[in-house]
């Protein structure tokens, strides 16, 4: 017997994807659980399951409809009641899932925030504006700042599934910061599609520096961490703000992409390969000791074998903390769809390899230089009497983890901020102990 059939309505979310997915996510939980219906997190043990999906590229695209399919034999077999699918996604290709997966009760876009209230039968509330229910640890939260991307690159899809660039008010946002600070938030993670583009459009200039400072100067915020970084057009205030303020992080998220002019121009960058090496260069300058993650994508139609070692050269020489690399994805309606895939996927997947392999040395080597040092960390958690954190070096999900030791008897909290020695590194990982 289902006893639920007595109880108010349960709703679960699946969140796919990346941490804009999660923000849309966390609003749409606050304003379920503030119209008083019941939350889980346990698909299985929800009425109606909403899945967030991801349409990014192929891999993304295959786990969005697997999930979908998964949860749909949950309907059939009756474990769930309703099941409603949002996100990028049924952006991209709502007319073809509604035809083929018929157990789905409604599907809805990016911005139908409304819509799917009314489905559940309550309302949105606007008076939460700027409230959201975490599903990250308490003590770390995104915070998006814009919607949407102007920027034309060939290889992403994107601006069709998030449209145009829509900054937020500058005063909204910093609404939702002292809401989270007050909700005991300690790290901030700036997020867009294009953090750089910020206030472009609503204020004629970019505003990303100041609306830095205003987050950085709220009372209880420890740490503000700024990622997707677009390189064109790179607002070089910014770097003179991460220099001096004590509570932005020496952290920057920049994702190059490639350095060959011939790919990066087919790709619509808007940037050369000079100027690449030139920025990276005056980051470094501006902003002694400070982290640069970047990420890369092999494979791109125009990318021949010189394209390809010209990358793995600019690896070696730039030495980036962190890197990740992701192999092309030809997505239609993108102005590259045209070029074909005529890339083999093995060797796509050999050039990846051969660049994290590199990647791995350099990472090794930059985490056996902090041996000995004292690093502040944040304690994101504690597994089998360990405990888990990172530094300001490190972004949640994506970078290396410090595993602490403490004095017996000892105990700290999650959301603690400590020093602690750094005592041993790995690849991607530290060791240490608390002070």
């Amino acid at each position: 017997m289902n006893m639920r059939n007595n109880t108010p309505e349960t709703v679960s979310i699946v969140t796919l994807g990346c941490s804009k997915n999660t923000v849309d996510s966390e609003v749409l939980a606050r304003q379920i659980q503030a119209n008083n219906l019941a939350f889980t997190n346990d698909p299985s043990d929800a009425d109606t399951v909403i899945i967030n999906t991801c349409g990014f590229i192929c891999e993304a695209k295959e786990e969005s409809v697997r999930t979908i399919l998964e949860a749909g034999e949950l309907k059939k077999q009756g474990t769930i009641k309703k099941l409603l699918v949002m996100g990028c996604l049924t952006e991209r290709y709502r007319q073809e899932l509604e035809a083929t997966i018929p157990e789905v009760d409604a599907f809805f876009g990016t911005t139908d925030l409304d819509e799917i209230l009314a489905t559940l039968g309550i309302n949105f509330k606007r008076e939460l504006l700027g409230e959201r229910s975490l599903s990250t640890p308490s003590h770390f939260a995104y915070l998006k700042i814009s919607e949407g991307c102007d920027n034309p690159c060939s290889f992403c899809a994107i601006p069709l599934m998030r449209g145009q660039h829509r900054s937020r008010p500058l005063e909204e946002i910093i609404r939702e910061a002292e809401f989270l600070a007050r909700s005991g938030v300690r790290e901030i993670i700036i997020i867009a599609q294009d953090t750089t583009y910020y206030g472009l459009d609503l204020y004629g200039e970019r505003r990303l520096a100041r609306l830095l400072q205003a987050v950085a100067d709220i009372d209880g915020i420890e740490w503000v961490r700024l990622l997707y970084a677009y390189p064109s057009q790179f607002p070089e205030n910014v770097l003179h703000l991460m220099r001096e303020h004590p509570n932005i992080v020496p952290y920057l998220d920049i994702p190059l992409q490639h350095i060959s002019d011939q790919v990066l121009k087919s790709m619509r960058r808007g940037i050369s390969a000079k100027r690449t090496r030139d920025l990276v260069r005056q980051i470094r300058d501006e902003v002694p000791g400070i982290i640069l993650r970047t990420t890369f994508i092999v494979g791109y139609p125009s990318e021949n074998d010189e394209a390809f070692q010209e990358l793995i050269d600019f690896v070696q020489e730039s030495r980036f903390e962190r890197l990740g690399v992701f192999t092309y994805s030809q997505e239609e309606g993108t102005s590259a769809a045209v070029l074909g895939d005529p890339v083999p996927a093995e060797i796509k997947a050999e050039r990846r390899e051969e660049i994290m392999n590199l990647q791995q040395d350099i990472s090794r080597q930059f985490n056996e230089s902090l041996i000995g040092s004292k690093l502040p960390v944040l304690i994101d958690r504690k597994e089998d009497g360990v405990f888990i954190g990172r530094t300001p070096y490190d972004a949640p999900e994506v970078d290396n983890e410090v595993y602490l030791t403490v004095e017996k008897n000892k105990e700290l909290s999650v959301g603690a901020l400590v020093e602690a020695r750094i005592s041993d590194a790995t690849e991607y990982d530290l060791r240490g102990y608390v002070l």
